[in-house]
Formats: structure tokens, C-alpha cells, sequence
């Protein structure tokens, strides 16, 4: 994008809240533009239910689910966990892993303060790292005798290497939107403990579901002994996949759902911190509290309807998964191919609809707009400020992944006297591994509240410049700064 396409923006002078809280023009509305709705500004909407429908059909699903779980599956859930368990001892394990666990909160905790401190540093150190990693694949791939595979890589480590020349200098802006978002998130810092309780709400789900899978697999899967002309046989299952297709459809909808209501949650949580400080600076706020209730009831149905065109396609993608066989190996390849990529798009579109969902309560379709608008008026700079964001969330995890790895691995038969008796498998390599799941998954549900609060700030300087320079001026300050310094002709 060269200088003299720069977007115009509005810096400086102050604008009607299009939040619809108490900002006062200074100016009439024409100075700019025409008012909201001639500068594609999001505006505030009436307090209704949106797309119910798609709220209804979560509601039916969830209620079959639970239905068939309690019919079919709580006898055959109860049989599978008896012959799991038979003759061995978990205990040792479960408390090794809420261990593992409190240390990885503690370390997460630790990170938003880092962040804040050393925020240009880290995006610089995670691209530089990115760069290192694609470097490492394409020699392993080479030092195995894949060439060909060697040659894609490198292929990718230059393309790589171009991008991180080409966004090294808009590594300013973006790690002003991760400050801002850190900040946020810190005085609004229950909006955490919200996307903790969405976790455990989600592993429910997953438990729930698997239960009433299990009471259905019967029917869906049926197995027969298989004779071969030279004698051998073998067990060939064939499933129902009309009704493998809506499992997989429930249990992707509802866990789709419950992902994106806290992105709804934290998005407009940080509009409220944005344009309304006062309602949205303490653990529990009115304005946390209040974007949560419209997360789950006004926009829940707006939710629902992007989260069920995910779904469907993750749905088709698991049932191309377990059709896969020796016949037909190329054409499921191709076709998780072509999913994966509309997965992808489908994914980083409601990332951006959802913001508008959380700050202005839009019906799905109306917040689809919006982001159209946003990327025609900002191009390829909310994508790089979101993906050189996304490099140090990726490389933070890790690294307390590591970490709680690391000390996993010191659990041993020496650990304290009955923990580990009649363990079943490797005590040390099994700890790690839980260290590591443990201390990825919950780093992980920070880190996606503060890139849910980037995306929500990336937005709001779009939108509402004026209003954060009336409420958070310092702040202000260094992303026009840092904005100026790529478009001088913006204008301040």
C-alpha cells in the first residue's frame, strides 16, 4: 500500500460517540462527512432480540443432546469409563495436573504485565523467531531427502522473509494496539475470569456430548467381520454419515458458540473501556457485566448464526476425516483442502463481525458490512497489526507450555508417597505432556482475550478516534504517533 493511498482519518477533531454515550460534538455533524452514516461510522442499536432463529436452533440442539445423553448414553459412558479405568490409579496425574495448572495461571498472569512493558520487543522477537522456524523446517526437509519438500520451504522462507521486511516498520502501531488492549484488559480484568468460566463451559460441552455419542455409536457405526479370498479377515466398521454429519454439526455449533460469546464479551467490554471509561475501570464493572448480557441474550442469535456457517464447515471437514481410506486418500485430501481454506476465511471474517456485534449490538449480516467498510478503509493495516499480534500470543503460550513441561517432567516415582502407586504408562513423560497441555490451554484463554481486545481496538481508532483522545489521551498520543509516522498525510 503506497503513501498516497492512505486512508483519510479523523484525528483530532471531536466527533458525535457513535457508542451513543455522552461525547459532545464541538462541531456540526457535516465537518465529518455527513454524519455516521455517510462515513460508514458504526452506530448504536435499538436493545433487540437479533437473528433469534439461529439462537432457537442452539437451544433445540443443546436440549437433544442432553436428551440423548440422558436416554442412550449415561449406561454405555459409565461401561467405558469402568474398562479405561480397571486396575490402574489416576490420582497422581489429576493432582499433578491442577498443579501444573495453577502454575500456568500464574505464569500467564505474569505475561500482561510483560506485554505492557516491552511490547515493541516481543513482536519484534516473535517475527525474528517465526522467521528462524520456517528456516528450520525447510533445512530438516532438505537434511531428510525431501526436495521437493525442501523447495516448498523455501519458497515459504522467502515469502516469509519479504513480509518481515515489508511490516518491520509497522511493528510501532501495532504494539501501541497491544499496550492499549493490555490495558484494557487489565481494568476490566474479570472479563478473564468470564473467559475462564466459557472453558469450563466448553469442556462440559465436549464431556455431554461425548456421553450421548457414546449412547448412539451403535447406530451410527456398525461394525462386520470382513473375510478376505486368501482367508484373512478383519473388522470393517460403516457409519451412518447423515447422522455422523449432525453430531459433528452439534458438538462444532455449540462449542463455536460458546467461543465466540466471549470475543462478543471482550469486544464490547473494551468499546465500553473506549468510549465510556467510567463504566468500565474496575474487576466488575457495568460496563463487563453489561456487555456480557448482551452477549447472551440481545446478540445471541447473531452469534449463533456465525457461528453455525463455521460449524457446517468443520462439520464437513470431520466427516471427510473419518471417510478417509487406501481408495479414496486424494480426492478427501483435496476436499480438506478446500474446507480448511473456507474455514479459514469464514474464521477471520466473524472475528471481525463479532467486534462489531459486542460495541454496537448489529445483526450478523449488518456487522458483515461493517467489516467490509473497515477493510475498505484500512486495507492490509488491521490484518498486519492483528497477525504481528497473533506471533507473540503464538510464542507466549509456548513458552509456558515449555515451562510447565519442564516441570512436569520432575514428577517421578519419587513424588510425594501414594501419588503415583498403580500409575499406569511413564510417569515423568506423562506429566510433561499434561505440563504442556495444561500451561498451552489456559495461556492460550488470555491471550485470546487480549487479541479479542487488539481486534476490538484496531476498530475503535477506526471509528472513534476523537472519543479516545477525550478518554485516554496519553495513550492517544502514541498511536497517532506511531499511525502519522507511516501516513504523514493524514492529517492530526
Amino acid at each position: 500500500m503506497g503513501r498516497s493511498s492512505a486512508p483519510v482519518v479523523v484525528q483530532g477533531t471531536a466527533v458525535a460517540s457513535p457508542y451513543d454515550h455522552t461525547t459532545v460534538s464541538s462541531q456540526p455533524a457535516a465537518s465529518s462527512g455527513g454524519g455516521a452514516a455517510a462515513s460508514g461510522r458504526g452506530e448504536k442499536q435499538p436493545t433487540r432480540c437479533r437473528d433469534p432463529i439461529f439462537a432457537i436452533l442452539l437451544y433445540a440442539n443443546v436440549i437433544a443432546i442432553v436428551a440423548v445423553a440422558g436416554i442412550y448414553g449415561t449406561e454405555a459412558f459409565s461401561e467405558a469409563i469402568d474398562d479405561s479405568t480397571s486396575g490402574y490409579d489416576y490420582t497422581g496425574y489429576m493432582k499433578a495436573t491442577f498443579i501444573l495448572g495453577a502454575v500456568a495461571i500464574v505464569l500467564t498472569g505474569i505475561t500482561l504485565p510483560i506485554m505492557m512493558c516491552i511490547p515493541e520487543i516481543l513482536i519484534k522477537v516473535s517475527l525474528i523467531l517465526m522467521l528462524i522456524l520456517s528456516g528450520i523446517m525447510m533445512v530438516m526437509m532438505f537434511m531428510a531427502g525431501s526436495y521437493f519438500g525442501g523447495i516448498i520451504g523455501a519458497i515459504f522462507f522467502l515469502i516469509f522473509c519479504c513480509y518481515a521486511r515489508a511490516v518491520w516498520s509497522r511493528i510501532p502501531f501495532a504494539s501501541v494496539n497491544l499496550l492499549t488492549a493490555c490495558t484494557a484488559i487489565r481494568k476490566n480484568c474479570g472479563v478473564v475470569f468470564i473467559a475462564y468460566f466459557f472453558v469450563a463451559l466448553a469442556f462440559g460441552w465436549t464431556l455431554l456430548w461425548t456421553v450421548s455419542l457414546l449412547g448412539v455409536w451403535e447406530k451410527v457405526v456398525q461394525s462386520e467381520t470382513v473375510q478376505t479370498a486368501d482367508g484373512y479377515t478383519y473388522t470393517q466398521n460403516n457409519a451412518n454419515y447423515g447422522y455422523l454429519f449432525l453430531l459433528f454439526l452439534s458438538y462444532f455449533f455449540t462449542h463455536q458458540v460458546i467461543q465466540n460469546t466471549t470475543h462478543v464479551t471482550v469486544a464490547g467490554t473494551v468499546g465500553s473501556w473506549w468510549f465510556s471509561p467510567e463504566d468500565s475501570s474496575s474487576f466488575c464493572s457495568s460496563g463487563m457485566l453489561g456487555s456480557l448480557l448482551r452477549a447472551t441474550t440481545t446478540s445471541f442469535g447473531s452469534i449463533c448464526f456465525g457461528s453455525l456457517l463455521v460449524a457446517i464447515v468443520q462439520a464437513l471437514k470431520a466427516l471427510a476425516q473419518s471417510a478417509r481410506n487406501q481408495d479414496n486418500q486424494i480426492l478427501v485430501c483435496i476436499a480438506e483442502c478446500i474446507l480448511n481454506c473456507i474455514e479459514s476465511i469464514l474464521e477471520y471474517f466473524n472475528k471481525w463481525a463479532f467486534v462489531y456485534v459486542g460495541l454496537y449490538g448489529y445483526s450478523y449480516i449488518e456487522a458483515g458490512k461493517n467489516v467490509f467498510t473497515l477493510f475498505k478503509n484500512r486495507g492490509w493495516e488491521a490484518i498486519i497489526a492483528d497477525d504481528l499480534v497473533s506471533n507473540v500470543f503464538f510464542f507466549l503460550s509456548l513458552c509456558i507450555g515449555g515451562i510447565c513441561c519442564g516441570i512436569g517432567y520432575s514428577f517421578n516415582e519419587n513424588s510425594p508417597e501414594g501419588w503415583f502407586d498403580n500409575a499406569p504408562g511413564s510417569i515423568s513423560a506423562t506429566c510433561a505432556g499434561l505440563g504442556f497441555v495444561a500451561g498451552l490451554v489456559l495461556s492460550s484463554i488470555l491471550m485470546s482475550t487480549i487479541a479479542s481486545a487488539v481486534n476490538t481496538v484496531i476498530v475503535c481508532f477506526a471509528e472513534g478516534p476523537a472519543e479516545f483522545e477525550s478518554n485516554h489521551p496519553e495513550l492517544s498520543r502514541r498511536m497517532r504517533e506511531t499511525w502519522l509516522e507511516f501516513f504523514p498525510d493524514c492529517g492530526c
